[in-house]
């Protein structure tokens, strides 16, 4: 399935399932790890935990099916590995520490960007 079209099933989805600040990140000058990455914050620790959920059935559905959550025992960081996509979910507070949309935004010397 095309990058673009899943991109467009996992924003769509966050977006129906109440996350919030929802940026997309191109990955594809800055790293050779996936093609995007989507961040997105939810309101507490089970919204967290349902939107990876949600996300994991809604690409299964569209026949992306080796697809897994990181961080299961966390209760305000969520990582959705849908291989060409990261999709991290924070709690608002642990967004806004680790900062991931003006690490990732930036352009980084082409000798890094092969992590």
């Amino acid at each position: 399935m095309e990058v673009s079209r899943i991109k467009k099933i996992i924003e769509k989805t966050l977006d129906s399932n109440k996350a919030n600040n929802i940026i997309s990140i191109d990955l594809k000058k800055h790293s050779y790890i996936a093609d995007y990455m989507i961040i997105a914050s939810g309101t507490s620790s089970r919204h967290l935990q349902s939107l990876s959920e949600i996300l994991i059935l809604e690409l299964k559905k569209n026949g992306w099916n080796d697809c897994r959550i990181e961080g299961k025992d966390s209760s305000d960081w969520k990582l959705v590995d849908a291989i060409d996509i990261i999709v991290h979910l924070f709690h608002p507070e642990k967004r806004k520490f680790y900062d991931l949309e003006k690490m990732w935004s930036e352009s980084l010397p082409k000798e890094k960007a092969m992590i």
